[in-house]
């Protein structure tokens, strides 16, 4: 992902944030699906994509896929 400079994080409409990363990054948190522990990939505009049962499984789904996993604790 290209960095960013303070100036063009400035300039960016709440549009800008939601498409930043989209493609390239997706996130892995721990949610509960059907009262059990889960991790749900997220993608950069907050769309839930997936869960898996573990967040090993999730971060290899996200890698096999070409993109990078973030962790949100």
């Amino acid at each position: 992902m290209m960095p960013i400079s303070a100036d063009m994080a400035r300039a960016f409409t709440v549009r800008d944030f939601a498409a930043f990363g989209l493609g390239e990054i997706a996130y892995v948190r721990q949610v509960v699906v059907n009262e059990h522990p889960a991790y749900a990939i997220v993608g950069a505009d907050g769309t839930v994509l997936t869960a898996l049962q573990t967040r090993e499984a999730a971060h290899g789904a996200i890698i096999q896929n070409d993109m990078e996993p973030l962790s949100v604790h």
